[in-house]
């Protein structure tokens, strides 16, 4: 197994915004950490440290900043990528999964054949909050007979506490903020 690799100085290219998207939140921006080279690299460089001897056979990446990890790391691990979408925008038959928000609810989509059964899937996504939207990715995997490697994400909020949704998945986040 590789050694990891220690992302903490990257917090230093995340932005914080205050009262985004709305009073008393505070973002995370990570746009301001991708656009710098050695920082991204490093991010991949890291989810591939990880999932190196973890066999995996796809990455799934969850609309929309997961399209921006997944074909890196999928490249990376000599996997391949599929993204997981909102509904109504893959063109091929699609399996759907819809899960509760705050106010409301959403739906994910992946193509029936994205999957084959068995095979061993990481699904990545940019932030880990309360785990809704990585909880029904999670489902909609197993729907299709895939094996949970791992769920990966760029930040994880721990303070709210997402990572207890998924007590029999490896979760593997880069950075951590209790705030």
């Amino acid at each position: 197994m590789s050694t990891p690799i220690n992302c903490e100085p990257l917090k230093q290219l995340i932005r914080t915004v205050p009262d985004f998207p709305k009073p008393g939140i505070l973002f995370y921006d990570i746009t301001t950490l991708l656009k710098d080279k050695a920082g991204f690299a490093q991010m991949i460089d890291a989810f591939a440290a990880y999932y190196i001897d973890k066999h995996v056979d796809l990455v799934l990446g969850i609309e929309a900043r997961g399209f921006i990890f997944g074909p890196a790391m999928a490249y990376r691990l000599n996997a391949g990528f599929v993204p997981v979408r909102k509904p109504k925008k893959l063109p091929a038959p699609v399996a759907k999964v819809t899960y509760d928000l705050e106010y409301g609810s959403d739906s994910l989509e992946i193509h029936l054949d994205a999957i084959q059964p068995g095979q061993r899937v990481v699904i990545v996504d940019d932030l880990l909050a309360t785990g809704g939207t990585m909880q029904a990715t999670v489902q909609l995997v197993r729907q299709l007979g895939g094996e949970i490697a791992g769920v990966a994400f760029a930040v994880e909020l721990d303070f709210l506490k997402g990572r207890d949704k998924f007590p029999d998945v490896d979760v593997y986040s880069l950075l951590h903020y209790n705030e």
